[in-house]
């Protein structure tokens, strides 16, 4: 069962590192999982079952792809090199389970909810994870293509050393939100709501849309000479010279 951390707190934006015009302004860290799995069962096989109930087992070097497992439960599971291509996972809930190393291409995760759980070393490309749930959960290593988040709610949340390529954010809530050491490649957090967000330990910060709704953020100030450009053509101010 997950033991929930109490992440890191008393972080300071800090002067030109804070948004929103709150110098010094504390920003709350993200309360990480800490999930300590049971004896696992290895999975008995066969197709997922939509609405299916999986507690304490592995699923290892499987082949899930093209399955549908809508509306499953996951509870103290682990899922180790698994192939989700166009897998069906929508409404699944995913609960103090670890994933490592999937790897899959439009796999359907849409208003899953994801609560103390780890994803390791994904290789995902076009996931739909529009209107899911994610609390507690770190995403450590791996890289992620086009991700769509959009309509998403994100609580205590840690990217951590992975390559987000194109996420989009969308009319998001993102509340405890940590960037750490990961590239975040033309995120587009349009109309999304962002509270105690951290994007410091971003290596790479690239905004393709919603610059406007930063003010629930914390950058760095390095980060802030690099957004020049685009918070210019957000303000309709022109730089010449």
């Amino acid at each position: 069962m997950a033991r929930t951390g109490t992440g890191r707190t008393g972080r300071t934006g800090g002067g030109t590192g804070s948004t929103g015009g709150r110098a010094g302004a504390v920003v709350k860290g993200a309360r990480r999982p800490e999930v300590r799995l049971p004896p696992l069962e290895p999975y008995g096989g066969g197709e997922l079952e939509p609405d299916g109930d999986y507690d304490g087992v592995e699923l290892r070097e499987l082949d899930l792809a093209g399955q549908d497992g809508g509306g499953a439960r996951f509870m103290d599971c682990a899922l180790t090199g698994c192939a989700l291509d166009e897998t069906r996972l929508r409404h699944t809930r995913f609960l103090d389970s670890v994933l490592t190393g999937i790897r899959g291409v439009g796999t359907d995760l849409a208003e899953a909810t994801l609560r103390d759980v780890e994803l390791l070393d994904a290789r995902l490309g076009g996931t739909q994870m529009y209107g899911a749930v994610l609390e507690r959960v770190v995403i450590r290593g791996g890289k992620i293509d086009y991700l769509n988040l959009r309509q998403a709610r994100l609580r205590d949340v840690v990217f951590e050393s992975c390559v987000l390529v194109e996420p989009d954010f969308g009319g998001a809530r993102l509340e405890r939100v940590e960037f750490v050491d990961c590239a975040l490649k033309s995120a587009d957090f349009t109309a999304a709501t962002l509270a105690d967000v951290d994007l410091r330990g971003a290596v790479e910060l690239g905004l393709a849309g919603g610059v406007d709704r930063l003010s629930g953020a914390v950058i760095s100030a390095a980060q802030l000479l690099d957004l020049a450009p685009v918070l210019a053509a957000e303000l309709g101010i022109r730089v010449e010279g």
